[in-house]
C-alpha cells in the first residue's frame, strides 16, 4: 500500500474507517500497520499503549494468515478440514511442512483469493480494529480460542503464562493468552476481544474504549524486583574507597596505583577491563601503574563503576553472558560515536561507562526470574517481536527504571543514572543530561541485531539529529563501520 501519514491522520480525525488488504502480510506491511496504529493513538494522546496494542493486532493478523495457509494446505492434500480424522492427519505435519515451504503456500493463498483485511476505526472515544480473513473459522478452532481466553483468566502474572506448556501449532495458543494479559494490563478484560464469522469471513475484533484505560500498578514480579533492589549490597567497600581517593584533587597517580595493587584480584580484573576492545588503548597494558597513567584518574574512576557493578551483580554466566557482551559492544559504540562524530572529549568516559551499565536492570530481572527471561526471549524470537514490549508488561517497571534505581542506590553520578534510565527514551531525559542519554540510545540501537532497526521512522528525532542522521543509509553506514571496528579490536585484544 502507499502509506500517506496525513491521510491516515485525517481518517482518524474524521472517524473514517481505514482498511488494508493483503494476501501475504509481509514485514514491510507490518511496519506500516504499526505506523498507522501510532497515528491513531497519537490523535487521542494514547501513544504509550502502542506496543501492547500492536502486539495484539499483529497476533490476530498472523493468526488470520495461518488460517488461510491451513485451508490451502488441507486442500492441496485432499483433506477435509471438518473431518476429525483428516484434521488430525493434516495437523500432524502442518507447522513443519508450511514453515519449510511458506512461499509456496502464500502463493496458493493469493491464487485462491484468500485475503486478510485489517480495518481501523476511531469513533466515539473507542478505537476499533478488525482483522478479517475470508475462510470461516470452524467450531473446533473457535472453541480452542475461547479455551485460551478461559485459561488467561486464571493467570496472575506473565510468568505463569510463559511457564505453562501450550500447544501453539495453530497460532491460537500462548499468543492468545498473552494478548488477553496485554489487554488486562491496560485496564481491559477479554470483552475487548471477540472472534466470529460474518458473511463468509472470520472477523477478530479489538475494541479499545479510551475511557477504561489505566496505568498499571506493580505486579508480583515488580514487587520482587523492587525488594531485590533493596536487598542488593552496597557498592564494594574497596571500590568505594578507591573512588573517594580518586575524588581527592591532591592525590598522586602513584598512590592510586599502589592502592589497587594491594588487591591482586582487582588488579587482574581492572587490567582485563582496561585492555578490552571498547576502551581502545594504543597498546596492551601489563600493570596498573601504566594503566593509571594511560587512562587518567577520571576514566579510572568511571571504570570502577563497571567493575564494582560486576562484583555485586555477578560476572558472566549462562544467563548473563549475552547481556555483558552486548553491554561492552554498546560501550565501544558509545565511546567511538562520542569521539569520532561528536568530538566531545568531556563526554568520552561517561559515554563508555554508560554503555557498559545501561542494561544493569536486565541483570536484576534475570536474577529474579531467569527462566521467565529465557521464555520471553524464545517467544519473541519465534514471532519476531521486540522483547521490550514484554519487559514492560511482565515487570511493571521496565529494565531501564530498575537499573536507574540501582545506580541511585549506589550513588552513581547523575549523568550515568540518566544514561541508564533514559537509554530507550532520550527525549524524556532532563536537558542537562540529554546528550549522554542520546549517545547511549543510538549506540544501543546500533549494537543490536541489524533487523531490529531497518528504518529511522520510529527512532527519536532529537537523538538522530544529535549525530546528523537524516536517512537510514547514513545510520546503517556508521553502524556497519563501528561493527567492523569492534570485531577488529576484539580480535587484536585476544
Amino acid at each position: 500500500m502507499n502509506f500517506d501519514p496525513e491521510k491516515v491522520r485525517q481518517a482518524a480525525r474524521k472517524a473514517i474507517p481505514l482498511t488494508i488488504k493483503t494476501y501475504t502480510l509481509p514485514h514491510d506491511l507490518e511496519i506500516q500497520l504499526e505506523e498507522i496504529l501510532h497515528i491513531f493513538l497519537e490523535e487521542i494522546g494514547q501513544e504509550a499503549i502502542k506496543d501492547a496494542i500492536f502486539y495484539c493486532l499483529r497476533e490476530l493478523a498472523v493468526n488470520a494468515k495461518k488460517a488461510n495457509t491451513k485451508r490451502v494446505f488441507f486442500h492441496e492434500r485432499g483433506l477435509n478440514l471438518l473431518d476429525p480424522n483428516d484434521y488430525k492427519t493434516g495437523m500432524e505435519s502442518f507447522k513443519e511442512d508450511t514453515l519449510g515451504n511458506i512461499q509456496h503456500y502464500l502463493k496458493l493463498q493469493e491464487e485462491s483469493d484468500l485475503y486478510i483485511k485489517i480495518r481501523f476505526e476511531l469513533k466515539g472515544g473507542i478505537l476499533n480494529m478488525f482483522v478479517a480473513n475470508n475462510t470461516e473459522i470452524t467450531k473446533k478452532e473457535q472453541m480452542r480460542v475461547y479455551d485460551r481466553i478461559a485459561r488467561a483468566r486464571v493467570f496472575s502474572s506473565m510468568e505463569e503464562a510463559f511457564s505453562l506448556v501450550l500447544d501453539d501449532s495453530e497460532g491460537a495458543g500462548l499468543g492468545i493468552v498473552i494478548m488477553i494479559l496485554m489487554l488486562r494490563k491496560i485496564g481491559l478484560d477479554e470483552d475487548a476481544f471477540d472472534i466470529d464469522t460474518e458473511a463468509g469471513e472470520t472477523v477478530a475484533r479489538l475494541s479499545i474504549p479510551m475511557s477504561q484505560l489505566r496505568s498499571t500498578n506493580l505486579d508480583e514480579v515488580s514487587e520482587l524486583l523492587v525488594s531485590r533492589i533493596e536487598s542488593i549490597p552496597q557498592f564494594p567497600e574497596n571500590v568505594a574507597t578507591l573512588q573517594r581517593q580518586l575524588g581527592d584533587p591532591d592525590i598522586e597517580m602513584g598512590d592510586i596505583a599502589r592502592s589497587i595493587a594491594t588487591d591482586p584480584a582487582m588488579t587482574a580484573d581492572l587490567l582485563k577491563l582496561v585492555n578490552s576492545a571498547a576502551f581502545m588503548l594504543p597498546k596492551r597494558v601489563e600493570n596498573i601503574s601504566e594503566a593509571v597513567k594511560l587512562v587518567g584518574l577520571r576514566a579510572l574512576k568511571n571504570l570502577l563503576y563497571s567493575y564494582g557493578t560486576q562484583k555485586v551483580l555477578g560476572d558472566e554466566n549462562d544467563d548473563t553472558r549475552g547481556l555483558w557482551d552486548h553491554s561492552y559492544k554498546t560501550a565501544f559504540f558509545s565511546y567511538t560515536l562520542t569521539r569520532s562524530m561528536l568530538k566531545r572529549k568531556d563526554l568520552l568516559d561517561d559515554a563508555y561507562v554508560g554503555g557498559i551499565l545501561h542494561d544493569i536492570g536486565k541483570l536484576i530481572f534475570s536474577s529474579v526470574h531467569p527462566e521467565l527471561l529465557r521464555n520471553i526471549k524464545r517467544f519473541c524470537e519465534e514471532r519476531s517481536i521486540p522483547t521490550v514490549i514484554f519487559e514492560d508488561i511482565s515487570a511493571g517497571l521496565n529494565h531501564a527504571e530498575i537499573g536507574a534505581r540501582i545506580a541511585e542506590k549506589w550513588n552513581f553520578p547523575a549523568p550515568l543514572v540518566a544514561a541508564i534510565r533514559f537509554h530507550h527514551e532520550p527525549s524524556e531525559c532532563p536537558t542537562v543530561h540529554r546528550t549522554i542519554a542520546s549517545i547511549v540510545y543510538i549506540a544501543n540501537l546500533m549494537a543490536q541485531d541489524p533487523d531490529e532497526v531497518r528504518t529511522l521512522d520510529d527512532l527519536d528525532p532529537e537523538a538522530l539529529n544529535c549525530f546528523g542522521f537524516t536517512n537510514f543509509s547514513q545510520f546503517d553506514h556508521v553502524r556497519t563501520r563501528l561493527n567492523t571496528a569492534f570485531i577488529q579490536e576484539s580480535a587484536q585484544r585476544e
